[in-house]
């Protein structure tokens, strides 16, 4: 069984889909979580949906664990240098981070790149990339202090294969090497990087985009398929934890992986206790090979 108890963790993007759930399931498992985003319930982002980093926190609380909603931008460097220095103040150390910033649903569009509107593409990029660099970069000095510490870069697919649009492709690839950089330079201080990626997420974008809810999600294979392998965000954020707790997780450091090979290692479940395989559906369905 995970036990977290005394573990600080940092998730970014809390807000809604992997990065709320990955909180939750941390919370749940006994750390305490800084959960971090720009939507709060006294101010709406950009992107202007429902969901909000308190209401996250609430989430966590009722399920009996400890969390705190800050409000950051991490594409800005004097936010997240504050935040470092309060987590440094109230809990002395930092021994997860989870770099889940995308923001990028309303900026990335599925056109050549020529085309491609480019304030947003290169806002798609502020957003996804610059922004865990800029967090990696302030955390890193307080976990090479206390000599530990996993950063663990949420990402979309673990191959080379194109994304099919440059700006949302570049994002992708980047955050997986980023993980692999980092590995290279923060193994010799104890700390672990790598890249994690979920399969087909069923995150709350992704429903409202069907129009349906988590109760009948299943009516939107109707429009897509493939949607019948989609896993909640429960299916990633219960990877993050089972490799949170795995004594020997050092020796994943520098990787890329996926719930669907994950899952075989670990037994962790989705929440209705199914264990999706994006990895297979893809081979033996639509003929790609997901890594």
């Amino acid at each position: 069984m995970s036990n977290l108890n005394g573990k600080i963790a940092l998730v970014t993007g809390a807000t809604r889909g992997a990065g709320r759930a990955i909180a939750v399931e941390l919370g749940k498992a006994g750390a305490t979580v800084y959960a971090t985003g720009r939507t709060t319930r006294q101010h709406t982002s950009e992107i202007g949906r429902r969901e909000t980093i308190d209401d996250t926190v609430d989430i966590i609380e009722q399920h009996g664990g400890k969390a705190y909603a800050v409000q950051v931008d991490h594409t800005d460097p004097v936010q997240v240098k504050s935040l470092m220095e309060r987590i440094q103040q109230e809990s002395g150390r930092l021994d997860i981070l989870i770099n889940d910033i995308w923001g990028g649903d309303h900026l990335a569009q599925w056109v050549p790149f020529w085309e491609h509107d480019l304030e947003k593409g290169l806002r798609l990029l502020d957003n996804a990339v610059k922004s865990h660099i800029i967090t990696s970069h302030y955390a890193a000095p307080m976990m090479i202090q206390q000599g530990s510490g996993l950063i663990i870069e949420i990402t979309d697919g673990i191959t080379e294969a194109y994304r099919h649009s440059l700006f949302y492709d570049l994002a992708k690839v980047s955050v997986n090497r980023l993980a692999f950089a980092q590995s290279q330079e923060l193994s010799k201080h104890g700390i672990t990087a790598f890249a994690l990626t979920p399969g087909f997420l069923r995150s709350e974008a992704m429903l409202d985009h069907f129009g349906v809810t988590e109760e009948n999600w299943r009516d939107a294979v109707q429009k897509e398929p493939h949607f019948i392998v989609s896993e909640t965000p429960y299916y990633l954020a219960r990877a993050v934890v089972a490799l949170a707790s795995d004594p020997n997780i050092s020796s994943k450091n520098g990787g890329r992986y996926a719930t669907w090979n994950l899952y075989q290692e670990y037994g962790f479940t989705d929440l209705d206790g199914t264990q999706p395989d994006w990895g297979r559906y893809a081979r033996e369905t639509i003929g790609i090979d997901a890594g």
